[in-house]
C-alpha cells in the first residue's frame, strides 16, 4: 500500500500546537515530501516504510509524530526503560537525532537520551536510570547497556530503524536483531532507508507489520539539484588537483571522502600544508576530536573535512556547497549517501569523483545503481585546473596534455585498460571484522586483500630464464 498526501503547510497535519510552535521558532513552514507523506500515516499509528535519501528531512517525517504521540499520552517513564527507541548507524547521526528531539519537543517536557560508544559509561547510565521518554542509540552501546540489566526495552512502545542500509554496510544486522527481539510485539515500527537493496527489504519484512510504504524518490537515485561530475586524473595527481580546486572561492565548505582513516590524514595534511584549512574525521579519532572537527567545519573555521565514509554518515551540516570523491567508495550505494550531504534542505550542491584508472569499474557500479551516467568535467575548460596542467606539462615536457575522455584514460588512448577486479566488492566494507568494535571506538572495516609478497632487502626482481639471485647464502625467493 502506498502513500499520497498533499498538504502545504505543517499546520495541515494536525500536529499538536506545542509542536507547530516550535518549528515556527524555527523558521519550518512548508512541509518536505517526506514529511508531508510520513505524517499523516504515522499519527495514525501505521507501521512505516520509508525511502528516501539524506538531506530530505526523514528525522522530522518521524520526530514530530512521535513527539505528537508522547504528548497526546503523558505520562512517566518506568525507571530504565524507554518509550521511544531510535537506532543510528553512527554516533553524529545520533547525537543530531537526539538534538532534533529536544528542539522539537522543547514545549512539551519530553526527556531525550543519547547513548553510544567512544564516551564513558557513567553519564549515561545515570542519564537512563530514571527512564526516558526517547532513546537514541547506535547498537553496540545499547547492547551492552541492555547486557548490564541498565535498560529494559521491553515496553517500548515505538521502534526507529533509521539508515537501515548503512547498518547493513556496517555489519549490524545481527545487533538489530538482536534489539528487536526484546522489544514488545505491540508496538509501531518505522523504518528508514536511501536505498532498498534485497538483504534490507528481508529485514523490513521481518520487523515490519503491514507497512504503508513512502517512496519520495526512485529507488538509489541521486537528489537532482546536486550537480555531478567526474574528473579522470592519475592516482598520485589527486592530491595536487584537490588543493588546485580550493583557489576558487566557491569551495567554501567542503566534504572530501577517503577510503581509508590513513588517507584522511594525508589528505588533511596536504591541503594544510597549502595554506588551506582542513580537518580529518574518522575512527581512529577520539569523540571529543570529532565533534570538534565537525564543529569548526559548521562554523567556517575549515574549508575542508576530510573523512571516511564511517565517520561521515550522519553529518549533517548546512550549506555544504561540494562533495569531493576522493576516492570512489566499494559499495556504490555508499556514493548516494556521500553526495547527500550537499543540496541539502532544497539548496543545490555540487559533487566531484577523481577517479583513477583501477577505479573505473567502480564507477560503472556506480552508475548502474543510480541508474544514470555521471559526467565528465572537461579540465580544459577550468582556468584553476588548465592552469595546473600547464604546470605540470612544464615540468614533464615528454607528457600528453590530459584529456576527459572516459574509455581511454587521461591520455586519451585506449591502452592498458584495466582488467576488472573483482576483489574491491569482495573487500567492501561488508569484508570480515567486528561491527560492534568498530562503532566503539575500534578500527573501521580493513581490505583482506593478500598479504605482500616479502622481498629479501637488496634481491633484484628476477627475470625470466635468470637464476634468483643468492644474498647470504639464501635464496632471495625464499626470504630471510
Amino acid at each position: 500500500m502506498k502513500a499520497a498526501y498533499v498538504t502545504t503547510k505543517f499546520q495541515d497535519l494536525g500536529l499538536n500546537p506545542a509542536l507547530l510552535k516550535a518549528l515556527a521558532s524555527e523558521g519550518y513552514e512548508t512541509p518536505t515530501p517526506i514529511q508531508a507523506k510520513a505524517i499523516p500515516t504515522l499519527l495514525t499509528g501505521r507501521d512505516l516504510l520509508g525511502i528516501a535519501q539524506t538531506g530530505t528531512g526523514k528525522t522530522a517525517a518521524f520526530a514530530l509524530p512521535i513527539l505528537h504521540r508522547l504528548a497526546a499520552d503523558k505520562k512517566p517513564p518506568v525507571r530504565r526503560t524507554c518509550r521511544v527507541l531510535v537506532l543510528s548507524p553512527t554516533r553524529e547521526l545520533a547525537s543530531q537525532i537526539a538534538d532534533s528531539f529536544r528542539t522539537y519537543g522543547r514545549h512539551l517536557g519530553v526527556t531525550v537520551a543519547v547513548v553510544f560508544g567512544g564516551v564513558k559509561y557513567g553519564p549515561q547510565e545515570r542519564a537512563l536510570a530514571p527512564g526516558v521518554d526517547v532513546l537514541v542509540a547506535t547498537p553496540g552501546r545499547l547492547l551492552d547497556h541492555m547486557a548490564q540489566k541498565v535498560l529494559d526495552v521491553s515496553a517500548t512502545e515505538v521502534f526507529v530503524l533509521d539508515e537501515a542500509d548503512q547498518m547493513l554496510d556496517l555489519g549490524f544486522v545481527k545487533p538489530i536483531r538482536q534489539v528487536a527481539s526484546r522489544l514488545s510485539k505491540q508496538r509501531q515500527n518505522l523504518f528508514f532507508s536511501a536505498t532498498m537493496p534485497s538483504d534490507i527489504a528481508k529485514l523490513a519484512g521481518e520487523l515490519l507489520n503491514d507497512p504503508v510504504r513512502v517512496e519520495v524518490t526512485p529507488q538509489a537515485t541521486t537528489v537532482e539539484k546536486i550537480s555531478q561530475q567526474v574528473l579522470f586524473v592519475e592516482q598520485v595527481r589527486k592530491r595536487a588537483l584537490l588543493s588546485e580546486m580550493f583557489a576558487d572561492p566557491k569551495f567554501n565548505r567542503t566534504l572530501v571522502f577517503t577510503r581509508t582513516k590513513h588517507g584522511a590524514d594525508k589528505v588533511a595534511a596536504y591541503l594544510e600544508a597549502g595554506g588551506i584549512e582542513a580537518a580529518a574525521i574518522h575512527g581512529n579519532k577520539s569523540q571529543s576530536q570529532r565533534e570538534r572537527a565537525l564543529q569548526a567545519f559548521k562554523d567556517g573555521r575549515v574549508r575542508a573535512l576530510v573523512a571516511t565514509d564511517i565517520a561521515a554518515r550522519g553529518i549533517d551540516v548546512d550549506g555544504v556547497t561540494h562533495v569531493v570523491n576522493f576516492d570512489l567508495p566499494y559499495v556504490p550505494e555508499a556514493y548516494v549517501h556521500r553526495i547527500g550531504r550537499t543540496a541539502r534542505a532544497g539548496a543545490s550542491g555540487t559533487a566531484i569523483s577523481l577517479v583513477a584508472d583501477d577505479e573505473r569499474n567502480l564507477l560503472k557500479d556506480i552508475e548502474k545503481v543510480t541508474r544514470q551516467r555521471i559526467p565528465v568535467w572537461d579540465r580544459r575548460n577550468d582556468k584553476a585546473l588548465g592552469a595546473l596542467d600547464a604546470a605540470i606539462l612544464a615540468a614533464n615536457p615528454g607528457r600528453k596534455a590530459s584529456t576527459p575522455e572516459r574509455t581511454g584514460g587521461e591520455n586519451g588512448g585506449g591502452r592498458n585498460k584495466p582488467r576488472r577486479d573483482r576483489t574491491h566488492h569482495a573487500q567492501a566494507p561488508r569484508a570480515k571484522y567486528d561491527p560492534l568494535a568498530v562503532e566503539r571506538g575500534g578500527e573501521e572495516p580493513k581490505k583482506s586483500g593478500a598479504p605482500k609478497r616479502r622481498r629479501f632487502p637488496g634481491a633484484a626482481p628476477k627475470r625470466f630464464g635468470e637464476k634468483a639471485p643468492v644474498v647470504g647464502g639464501r635464496d632471495a625467493r625464499r626470504g630471510s
